[in-house]
C-alpha cells in the first residue's frame, strides 16, 4: 500500500510536469481562470499537506531521504499556507506564482518530471537499484 501512495504522488508530481512542459500557458490560464472564480481551493490545498505527511512518512527509507523530506516539508507548508495563511500574503504569492514566463513553468516542469523519476526509481520501479533498506 506504501509503494503504491508514492507511486501516485510520482504520477501526480509527472503529469503536472508534463502537462507543464507541453502547454504551460493553457494550463496557467485554468488555473488562472479558476483562482479567478474563487473556487474553494483550501480542499486541493490540504490534500498537499497530507500528500506531504504521506511522503514523508512512507519515504522515511528511500535512498535519498532528505530529498524526501525536504519535498515533503515542502508540500505541508504550501499546503498549509495556501489554506490557511492571510490572505494578502496569499493572494499576492497566487499573483507571483501565476505571472511567470512560459519558460519558468517549464523549469518546474522539467523539475516535477525529475522528482517523479527519482522517486519511481527509488521505489524500484524504474532502473535497476530501489530501496536502500529491502
Amino acid at each position: 500500500m506504501r509503494e503504491y501512495a508514492l507511486a501516485a504522488i510520482a504520477g501526480m508530481w509527472l503529469a503536472d510536469g508534463v502537462s507543464l512542459l507541453i502547454a504551460p500557458r493553457f494550463v496557467i490560464t485554468r488555473i488562472r481562470a479558476v483562482v479567478d472564480a474563487h473556487m474553494a481551493l483550501w480542499p486541493w490545498q490540504l490534500l498537499s499537506a497530507v500528500m506531504g505527511t504521506v511522503l514523508g512518512i512512507a519515504g522515511l527509507d528511500l535512498r535519498h531521504q532528505p530529498l524526501w523530506m525536504l519535498c515533503a516539508g515542502g508540500m505541508i507548508l504550501k499546503g498549509l499556507f495556501l489554506a490557511f495563511g492571510p490572505a494578502l500574503w496569499r493572494e499576492r504569492a497566487l499573483a507571483w506564482s501565476l505571472s511567470r514566463e512560459d519558460v519558468d513553468y517549464r523549469f518546474w516542469g522539467l523539475g516535477l518530471c525529475t522528482l517523479a523519476a527519482l522517486l519511481l526509481h527509488d521505489l524500484g520501479w524504474i532502473g535497476e537499484e530501489g530501496r536502500l533498506v529491502p
